[in-house]
């Protein structure tokens, strides 16, 4: 399977197991699982091809660890991201003292007037590292580094989770809670 094609599908994937699983016509449990099968059945009638193979080498290679398998491969799920409603299970983590928000530069100023909210999504993400939030950051234009004082944060009562690919999680930063970057060109 060529580069664009497994980008291809990992988008169509992430349209399917985080916002619209309607689209192909499967559910999602109350836990954001669906069986492989079902949801491999449900792809190849829409015209995208997929073995269970090819979708097993996007799960292991996707550079953000976008998806994962139950133990015995018999199911998938998005591991953050969803706008539909599901419970992933996470438990309260104490994140590093600094995480990183990446964004467009074009969205600084709202930010900085009303902090970074989860929007139409279940959180909030943030990174651990500066390249990942630049890396984020680039999709919305020039990008753009916040750092966000989660050691603060903590203390004031914030929670915090940590998806299993390392997006670490929470439902808001509010403006006093974020620093810019010294990062930032």
């Amino acid at each position: 399977m060529h580069e664009k094609q497994q980008k291809r599908i990992s988008k169509f994937l992430s349209l399917i197991l985080r916002h619209n699983p309607g689209k192909v016509g499967i559910k999602l449990d109350k836990n954001g699982w669906v069986k492989v099968d079902e949801l491999l059945l449900k792809i190849n009638t829409k015209g995208i091809r997929i073995t269970f193979e090819e979708l097993e080498f996007i799960v292991d290679t996707n550079n953000k660890k976008r998806f994962g398998f139950n133990e015995d491969k018999s199911m998938i799920r998005a591991n953050q991201g969803h706008s539909v409603e599901i419970d992933l299970g996470y438990e309260a983590k104490i994140p590093p003292t600094v995480l990183y928000h990446g964004t467009g530069e074009k969205y600084v100023n709202s930010i900085l007037e009303s902090g970074i909210q989860k929007r139409n999504r279940h959180h909030v993400h943030l990174s651990k590292d500066v390249e990942t939030a630049k890396m984020v950051g680039q999709r919305h234009g020039k990008p753009f580094i916040f750092e966000i004082l989660t050691e603060a944060m903590v203390h004031d009562g914030f929670v915090f989770f940590e998806s299993k690919n390392g997006v670490w999680l929470t439902e808001e930063i509010p403006v006093n809670y974020l620093k810019r970057s010294d990062k930032n060109e």
